[in-house]
Parts: structure tokens; C-alpha cells; sequence
């Protein structure tokens, strides 16, 4: 890995938007497992064992269930966001499991005013239900340097009656008119789908996630392609989220971004090879970090 020498080796401060939630996966119709979810959880996860310094605004209701390193925001009388994550035990020709997610129950929107005043070097706006708004988002611009969003939290919709996770096109999602001022673009392979990322690409540096086949980062003038490293895939939720925690956890530390995207790709890696919030060996990815680069 290569450390971008024009960045200072300083402590740089990131701010996480986006709530936590309660996660139940099923398979066949079993229940395998009740966890801890939500694009926060998987970052602050990332974050803790790299020892990077962050502030996190989180919403959950009273039934929140986990204790978690960060105090979320308690908002009474409401439930913590839910999803079923229905799986069945057949695979496609890439390898990944047919999935149907469904939001449950939901918390509040996170507000603008739930943010700090304070600056921040790094912003991430990772929300999975609905809960950063336009005005969050702007505000989330206002008061970082570089903003990191993951296009779930854009382009999410739910089906008014079983709550069925569906999307609609980025342009359709208003949102479109703040990418000139969002850093960087994290979508998956499908989610991409869902936007012209040769027409996004020149408004903001694009990442775009492709599971076993590693990743891609777009910019105006060029494109590279990181690559995987093997795993077997056990639970895909998540993936995506602890790959951009790896990412922005690079490029805190000084990494260039195709190092970076290196980096998010080995935690994605890590993460589908358990099921809900993974377990990592901190000691061994502090060498990824620590190492001496050329």
C-alpha cells in the first residue's frame, strides 16, 4: 500500500450519519438470527478497532436492544428501525444469495439539527431507512470538508404495505442537485443500476462495490479497478457498509484512494464470511496501516 505523501499524517476527524437498527435474517422462512444493523453499526465497527476518531448521530427508539460504543439518540415512544432480511438457499451464476429486504418499523429522520456546529474533516451520510433528508444532507456539506454518502441512503424507497425495500433513480431521488459537493459515491454493482454513472462520475468520484469481483472508483478523467480478496460468503448484509468504513479508514490514514479501496474491499471480505456484525483481528489490519510504504 502506498501513503499519499501530499496528505499530513494528522488526526482527522469523521462525523457518521445514519441510524442503527435491529436486523433479523431469514432463510427459507427460519429465523437464523436477530443482530445489531445498520450502515452505522458496521462503520463504528471498522472505526473502533482502527482507532479512528469519529462522531456518530444515530436515532433509535426505546426497544434499542444493543449496547453499542457510541450513545444513539433515544426518541421515545418510538420503535428502533427493523428489517427481515429474507434469504432463499439458492445462488446466482455470481455467487450471491437471492435477498428480500423489508423495513419493519422505522425511527425518525435524523435533522439538521441533530448535527454538531462543530468541523469535521470527513462527513458520511450511510442512512438504510430513509432517515437522512435533503436538509441533513446539506447541512452534513455545510460542516465537513469531504463528504462520503452511500447511494443507499438516496435512493431507497418502501413499499407502503410490507415495506419491501425498493429504489428509485438517483435523479428521481432529490438528491441529485448536491453531488458537485459530495466527495465520494458509494454504490453497489446493482444499486449502480439505478444512476448514469459516466454522467455521475463527473459531478463526484464514484465507488462502485462488485462483491467477489472487488471494486471500481470512477472520476472524471479516469477509472481503476481494485481488486478482491477470496472469501466464502455466509451473510452479505453489510458488506457494502464495512467496505466504506475500510475505505474512508484508509484515506483517514493517509492511504491514496485505490489503497483505500483496497482496504474497504478486505473488510467487506471479512464481513460475509459472518453473520451479522463481524468479528475482526485488529491486530493483524493495524499492520495494513502501521506498515513501512514505499
Amino acid at each position: 500500500m502506498v501513503r499519499d505523501r501530499n496528505q499530513p499524517n494528522s488526526t482527522h476527524r469523521v462525523l457518521v450519519s445514519g441510524n442503527y437498527c435491529h436486523d433479523v435474517l431469514i432463510k427459507d422462512g427460519v429465523v437464523l438470527a436477530e443482530t445489531l444493523g445498520g450502515a452505522a453499526s458496521f462503520i463504528s465497527n471498522v472505526f473502533d478497532g482502527l482507532s479512528v476518531p469519529y462522531n456518530l448521530v444515530s436515532k433509535v427508539g426505546s426497544d434499542f436492544a444493543y449496547s453499542v460504543p457510541r450513545d444513539p439518540i433515544v426518541v421515545p415512544n418510538c420503535k428502533t428501525t427493523l428489517f427481515h432480511a429474507h434469504f432463499d438457499s439458492g445462488v446466482d451464476g455470481d455467487g450471491r444469495q437471492d435477498r428480500v429486504l423489508k423495513r419493519v418499523s422505522s425511527c425518525d429522520p435524523i435533522k439538521p439539527s441533530d448535527l454538531p456546529e462543530s468541523r469535521f474533516d470527513f462527513g458520511m451520510a450511510v442512512g438504510v431507512g430513509g432517515e437522512v433528508t435533503v436538509e441533513t444532507m446539506e447541512k452534513l456539506l455545510e460542516i465537513c470538508n469531504t463528504v462520503f454518502v452511500d447511494i443507499q441512503a438516496l435512493i431507497r424507497a418502501f413499499d407502503g404495505v410490507n415495506g419491501t425495500v425498493k429504489h428509485v433513480a438517483l435523479k428521481e431521488s432529490g438528491f441529485f442537485h448536491l453531488l458537485p459537493r459530495i466527495g465520494f459515491l458509494k454504490a453497489s454493482a446493482e444499486e449502480a443500476l439505478f444512476m448514469e454513472v459516466e454522467e455521475v462520475r463527473k459531478l463526484c468520484c464514484v465507488v462502485v462495490t462488485n462483491g467477489r469481483r472487488g471494486c471500481r472508483v470512477y472520476w472524471r478523467d479516469g477509472e481503476v479497478e481494485v481488486g478482491p480478496f477470496p472469501t466464502n460468503q455466509v451473510d452479505p448484509t453489510g458488506a457494502g457498509d464495512s467496505f466504506l468504513g475500510g475505505f474512508v479508514a484508509g484515506l483517514v490514514n493517509g492511504l491514496t484512494v485505490p489503497d483505500a479501496a483496497l482496504l474497504g474491499n478486505l473488510f467487506g471480505s471479512l464481513t460475509v464470511g459472518q453473520i451479522g456484525l463481524p468479528k475482526f483481528d485488529f491486530r493483524l489490519l493495524q499492520v495494513c496501516l502501521t506498515c513501512p510504504y514505499k
